[in-house]
């Protein structure tokens, strides 16, 4: 079995929200005051040895909640050179703490349920053994987190240059991903505003009811 770190995207600034995207409540969690953090974590700890929260210069907001939830912190010294920095500054830790895959997701993204999440990692695990380097979740055609990504692919992203990205990366290497179909309606999802926050908030919670 793979040691998987979780791994949350949190560091960015929100500029379009106008509000940590983190810290945004997420009614549809079975906790009442959770936030999209909280939840984010909530959702991956089961699954994972341990859950790492990369955060930006709201470090200081996120501590709290990181640790109420059992998580653990890092912060991107320069947020302000892109998700790709964030995710390389959680992919380092994950592997100083002895993971040798990590289960990855936006902060932002909502997490899928439980049940999709263990479908995910079965996936992931039946792939690897295939020698494959990654699963996501699909659902309607559309690809969404959390990414599961085994060692080969923590060293692609590692081994990038700084000015690259998730993306591209993720192109090279497109041979070596598998998409898996998940029930999960707000897939892939975009809170990127209020409205689309409100919207999205919605929809998963008339999908919990």
């Amino acid at each position: 079995m793979s040691a998987i770190c979780g791994l949350i995207l949190a560091a960015g600034a929100s500029i379009r929200m106008g509000t940590d995207k983190a810290l945004l409540p997420w009614p549809a969690a079975n906790t009442t005051g959770a936030t999209l953090l909280s939840s984010a974590i909530a959702a991956l700890k089961p699954f994972t040895r341990e859950v790492i929260v990369v955060a930006g210069r709201n470090a200081g907001s996120l501590a709290s909640v990181v640790a109420l939830n059992r998580g653990s912190i890092v912060v991107n010294p320069a947020p302000e050179r892109g998700q790709f920095s964030s995710l390389r500054a959680g992919l380092q830790e994950a592997i100083a703490r002895g993971c040798d895959a990590a289960m990855i997701t936006p902060v932002d993204c909502p997490p899928l349920s439980a049940s999709s999440l263990e479908v995910l990692i079965q996936a992931f695990e039946q792939a690897r053994a295939r020698g494959q380097w990654a699963v996501a979740p699909e659902s309607n055609g559309r690809h969404g987190h959390p990414l599961l990504a085994a060692r080969p692919l923590i060293d692609a992203f590692l081994n990038a240059p700084v000015t690259s990205n998730a993306r591209d990366v993720k192109r090279v290497h497109a041979e070596k991903f598998e998409y898996v179909p998940v029930a999960d309606l707000h897939l892939s999802a975009d809170m990127n505003t209020p409205a689309e926050y409100a919207a999205i908030s919605a929809l998963a919670l008339r999908a919990k009811t």
